[in-house]
This record gives C-alpha cells, sequence and structure tokens, in this order.
C-alpha cells in the first residue's frame, strides 16, 4: 500500500486552477459538489493529479460539452 501512496502526486487548490485555467473559486466548487476527489489537509485541500488529467479529459470544469448546438 506504501508503494501506492508514493505514486500519487497532490496539487494545490492554485495549481487545479491554473492547469485547468479556471478559477480558484471554481476548484473549490467542483471540490465541494464532488466532482473533483480531494483531500482535506487541515484548512486546505488537495487534488490528486490523476483527478484533474480524469477531469480534463472529461471536460468538467469549464463549459465544454455543455453546449447544445
Amino acid at each position: 500500500m506504501d508503494n501506492e501512496l508514493s505514486d500519487v502526486r497532490f496539487l494545490t487548490v492554485a495549481e487545479v486552477a491554473e492547469l485547468m485555467r479556471v478559477s480558484k473559486m471554481t476548484v473549490y466548487r467542483l471540490v465541494h459538489s464532488g466532482e473533483l476527489p480531494a483531500v482535506r489537509f487541515g484548512r486546505s485541500f488537495r487534488v490528486p493529479e490523476s483527478a484533474v488529467a480524469d477531469a480534463l479529459q472529461q471536460g468538467r470544469g469549464d463549459d465544454a460539452g455543455q453546449h447544445t448546438a
């Protein structure tokens, strides 16, 4: 199990916001709604890098996929 945890890279909310090109408030909304998994450390959140990659692939965090023709 230690090997699994050592392979996980956690990002701060600010880092996630920069990668997703959204505001930190948007990242907090995604975390609180459960759309973006996160772990709470004290008063801050850390998001697994793999979860950000998954969210970007699925179009979460922006308006992609929400527009209809």
